[in-house]
């Protein structure tokens, strides 16, 4: 018995040893895995359709679903990001050349309102310092803009790789989802029952917490970026996409965005482009969230808000870009691993 033991102790070690050699190994591809099975989980209704199309060919639906997520998803998002750079490339060069001066919108403010500048003071809180705040802050904000533009440019052939390789992965998670879970299972010390229970539970809260802040992200940001489209601001599709992230805040979010150009435009006399913008942020963007985020999570289970803001934080500190899906994800796993600790407690007690 105890040669066993220590037989399946050693064993034990053998395994956990090469698993984290592994990982180790391919720790440099395991974003592009990781994005690969969240698309998986989010387009597998998109499969079964296709499943059925095709009349049960697996191979060809995944293939048509690999598709579907490239010209839905991935090549809109191309476009997207390189939209964004060019605009943020020429609004920063455009600051570093002297042709857009930061401190008119201030200057104009301080003409309109003369009473502003003794408010301030009041608070010790003087003009030619939020002049210089403001040009700090925008300098600093675009020179990391492009910055970061820049670097992806010169990454592009690592991007392309990451690229491909997801879409491979993606494919063969698509075709032998259900294969890949038994497998999972059988190997899982947690019991199949309870290891069914949390791999089904975990897609369906991460499907609904994606749907909930992502989708819903991506409407606002599109609808304030066609409203500064509108009201004559430049660089709509960079503010659009900056409102959109925002937007993942509770509460305030693209409002912090909408809220001050509305000001500014108001106090430099663009009065109805101001109110224009006012009334759309307001009534538009800001009751999108309760409007779309019943329609796409529906009565499935969701995240509190204020788990949703903490988890997006923490995912993007540790986790970088990716963070703003990683750290939802985490949290839903958190919160259905504890989800079924209580239930299995509250059936003991009942027995």
């Amino acid at each position: 018995m105890r040669l066993h033991n220590l037989e399946s102790r050693a064993f034990l070690v053998l395994v956990l040893l090469t698993t984290g050699a592994f990982l180790w190994m391919v720790r440099g591809f395991l974003m592009p895995v990781f994005w690969a099975v969240v698309l998986a989980v989010l387009f597998r209704p998109v499969f079964r359709r296709w499943l059925r199309l095709v009349r049960g060919r697996s191979s060809v639906a995944a293939l048509l679903t690999t598709l579907s997520v490239v010209f839905v998803i991935l090549v809109p998002f191309g476009l997207l990001v390189a939209e964004v750079t060019r605009q943020a490339l020429g609004l920063y060069r455009r600051i570093a050349s002297g042709e857009v001066d930061l401190h008119a919108p201030i200057d104009v403010i301080e003409r309109s309102i003369p009473a502003l500048a003794d408010l301030l003071a009041g608070y010790g809180i003087e003009i030619e310092g939020v002049r210089t705040s403001i040009e700090n802050a925008a300098v600093t904000a675009s020179q990391y803009i492009a910055t970061q533009a820049l670097a992806l440019g010169q990454d592009m052939l690592t991007f392309t790789l990451f690229f491909g390789l997801m879409l491979y992965f993606l494919f063969f998670f698509v075709r032998d989802w259900e294969r890949i879970l038994d497998g999972i299972v059988r190997v899982l010390p947690l019991g199949d029952e309870r290891e069914r229970r949390l791999f089904a539970r975990f897609a369906e809260v991460s499907r609904v917490t994606i749907k909930g802040t992502l989708v819903v992200a991506a409407v606002q940001g599109a609808i304030g970026g066609v409203l500064f489209a509108i009201v004559g601001i430049e660089a709509a599709v960079f503010w659009g996409v900056v409102m959109a992230v925002l937007s993942l805040l509770p509460a305030i979010g693209a409002a912090l965005i909408w809220g001050p150009a509305a000001l500014l435009l108001l106090a430099t006399g663009s009065l109805w482009e101001g109110i224009l913008l006012i009334a759309g942020g307001t009534l538009v963007i800001g009751l999108a969230d309760n409007f779309l985020r019943p329609i796409l999570v529906g009565q499935g289970t969701k995240m509190p808000d204020y788990l949703v803001l903490l988890s997006t934080l923490g995912g993007l500190t540790v986790f970088g870009i990716g963070g703003v899906v990683i750290g939802p994800l985490v949290a839903a796993l958190f919160l259905v691993v504890w989800e079924m600790l209580a239930e299995e407690r509250a059936s003991l007690s009942t027995e």
